[in-house]
């Protein structure tokens, strides 16, 4: 009887010291990857992300540069991790396009989504001089003839030319119409629309800010459902074209799909504390990226709405596989 009595307290014991260990995760550093270079945007925010993780839950979070393949090394390096936590990442707004155009099968349903953090959506601009006075205006003229309107912000399949095309599509034409001039980027997409040889640029706002100040070239709308938080006087599309909008550049945590629920609790609870902090919005209002949240399963939600519409826009513009 004592032998058992004492065989019990060790089960008890063990069980015990299992849970606690599990609650006081992470016991060891962890790594997050990063599908983009040093430098850029994502790293930016995900080293903000990482920092704040590491002064919430205690142990380092290690940001990891995985690039190559227009992210897909990196998002594949994430899915392909242990799930045990230890291995998590920055999973940007090309997991929404990877599967339409045939690049990569990656979803979002590869992954253990720990929360959504960050949403930029292009906005609308056209010269100071130029006769559409409001996005309404614009639209008319696409409506008219959308192969009229030249447009340009980046490369074909990017997020400004899919964001046009959705505008476009959201104005019941046929995406495949609207007239895409290719740049090397916002900035030379930007120098043709002051030059007059393009009609519109869709662009964000930290890119076209310098023009803006210049007084060459004003907003019309912000591709989305909510307005920029610098330039409230700028109608999101969603309210001035009753357009429901979804494209957008967006950021978040994930890991690799079949982490602990209680791991992705952890993760998910120290990251909405940070978004919610005046520190990180502070951080983020400095390089000028929108601030969101959505939990687990509201990115989910997010993912899949937003996979859809890169889904149709890339279809309409003809680069679907």
């Amino acid at each position: 009887m004592k032998r058992f009595a004492m065989a019990t307290a060790a089960a008890i014991s063990l069980l015990a010291t299992g849970n606690l260990a599990l609650a006081e995760y992470p016991e060891r550093p962890v790594t997050v990857i990063v599908p983009w270079s040093a430098g850029g945007g994502t790293d930016a925010t995900g080293r903000i992300i990482a920092t704040m993780l590491e002064e919430k839950l205690g142990q380092p979070f290690n940001v990891v540069n995985r690039t190559g393949g227009g992210g897909i090394v990196g998002h594949t390096a994430i899915k392909d991790a242990n799930a045990d936590g230890y291995t998590i990442g920055i999973i940007t707004t090309e997991l929404s396009m990877y599967d339409a155009v045939g690049s990569a099968p990656l979803t979002y349903t590869d992954y253990s989504l720990v929360g959504l953090y960050n949403a930029d959506p292009s906005a609308v601009f056209v010269r100071a001089d130029s006769d559409y006075q409001t996005i309404g205006d614009l639209a008319e003229a696409v409506e008219a003839d959308p192969e009229a309107i030249q447009a340009s912000g980046a490369n074909f399949g990017g997020i400004n030319h899919l964001s046009w095309v959705s505008m476009v599509q959201g104005l019941g034409l046929d995406g495949a119409q609207s007239n895409w001039v290719p740049a090397e980027g916002g900035a030379p997409a930007l120098q043709l629309l002051a030059s007059g040889a393009i009609d519109v640029a869709v662009v964000q706002f930290p890119e076209a800010q310098g023009l803006m100040d210049a007084g060459e070239i004003r907003a019309l709308a912000t591709l989305g459902s909510e307005p920029n938080a610098k330039h409230p006087d700028v109608p999101p599309v969603t309210e001035a074209l009753g357009i429901d909008f979804a494209i957008a550049g967006w950021r978040g945590v994930g890991g690799p799909a079949g982490m602990p629920d209680d791991i992705v609790a952890t993760l998910t609870g120290a990251l909405d504390e940070i978004v919610a902090s005046q520190a990180f919005r502070d951080q983020m209002g400095r390089l000028n990226y929108g601030v969101v949240w959505a939990d687990g399963s509201e990115f989910a939600d997010y993912l899949q709405n937003r996979g859809e519409a890169f889904g149709a826009a890339i279809s309409a513009a003809g680069l679907g596989q």
